[in-house]
């Protein structure tokens, strides 16, 4: 899958501008982000794509992850109709309601401290990890948290541009 010969890449390699950019918005709501990866295109690799989106997640200054985490939906709320939401956050699909109860207190107070959404890579997390991770991190300092959201972001970012370039058309 890190060929060029890869269809998926190369589509993506070779879709208009526009269509490339609302793929890449799907991927992350960042416009930054987007441009960036845009920029460098053709991919000779997928590997290579990945290694630009991971650039482009570290270069995101405060206002661009704003945006970026603007595009996620709390945990255990995945946007309706969104098949990426659903798919990452199926983990909390089988949640009991005591669960899903507490995790809508946790994200709440979590958005009250931190101004923003719990950013959490999700693919293949239980309810129960994603919990247990929210707890941990709700004590953390501003900027530590930042930190580990862009970490997160960069996560789920790869994860989702694999996604693009490996599903059929």
């Amino acid at each position: 899958m890190t060929s060029s010969s890869t269809p998926g890449l190369a589509r993506f390699n070779t879709l208009a501008e526009h269509a490339a950019a609302a793929a890449l918005h799907e991927v992350c709501a960042s416009a930054a982000w987007g441009r960036a990866i845009l920029a460098h295109r053709p991919y000779a690799t997928t590997e290579a794509l990945l290694s630009a989106s991971d650039t482009a997640t570290a270069a995101l200054d405060a206002e661009d992850l704003d945006e970026a985490m603007a595009g996620h939906p709390p945990i255990g709320r995945p946007t309706p109709g969104d098949p990426a939401s659903s798919r990452e956050q199926r983990g909390m699909a089988g949640a009991s309601e005591e669960l899903k109860a507490e995790m809508l207190e946790l994200n709440l107070a979590y958005q009250e401290r931190f101004g923003h959404v719990f950013l959490i890579c999700a693919t293949g997390a239980t309810g129960e990890q994603m919990r247990d991770a929210v707890k941990s991190r709700i004590g953390n300092p501003p900027e530590r948290e930042r930190e580990i959201v862009r970490t997160e972001l960069g996560r789920i970012n790869r994860i989702r541009l694999t996604r693009l370039v490996t599903e059929d058309a």
